[in-house]
């Protein structure tokens, strides 16, 4: 069964713009998958985290892949870019979160659907907002109804 999934996109370490066109690639590259939009890019400060101002942007897949085959996929998709984890909110040559697997509600020691802190980031939020301001974020609320809770974050809309 066909879902539209929201991922979001961010780096802050080398070529972070690079970073998020190979990543949007190798997304639409995926099996059973369609790369349907892609917000602009924002540049952000970290959050709860050190370190270079990140690019963030958010994409939207129609695809077949269940929700723990798409989120192994994202991991892949970063171990290709050179992604470590050596310690929480580390810097990042790329990282790619599930935000949303359609009205999926999942919650696993793996995986957490919608993403757990997606209402609190106006590094998710605000490109959600520009690729479907009236999605329904499950137990959340509607996405134009959150941005109101994240705007002392600061978010910056790069030109196209």
């Amino acid at each position: 069964m066909t879902v539209t999934a929201y991922v979001g996109l961010g780096a802050n370490l080398g070529d972070a713009a690079g970073a998020l066109d190979a990543a949007l690639a190798a997304l639409a590259a995926l099996p059973g998958t369609r790369l349907v939009a892609c917000s602009p890019l924002y540049r952000t400060a970290p959050v709860d985290a050190t370190g270079p101002d990140y690019l963030n942007a958010v994409a939207a897949l129609d695809t077949d892949l269940p929700a723990d085959a798409l989120l192994a996929a994202l991991h892949e998709i970063e171990l290709r870019h050179g992604r470590e984890r050596p310690y929480r909110n580390a810097p990042r040559t790329l990282d790619l979160d599930l935000l949303l697997h359609g009205d999926a509600r999942i919650d696993s020691p793996r995986l957490v659907v919608p993403h757990p802190r997606l209402h609190e980031r106006a590094f998710v939020l605000v490109p959600l907002a520009d690729l479907a301001p009236d999605l329904l974020v499950p137990g959340v609320g509607r996405v134009r109804d959150l941005l109101d809770t994240v705007a002392d974050q600061r978010i910056e809309r790069l030109l196209p």
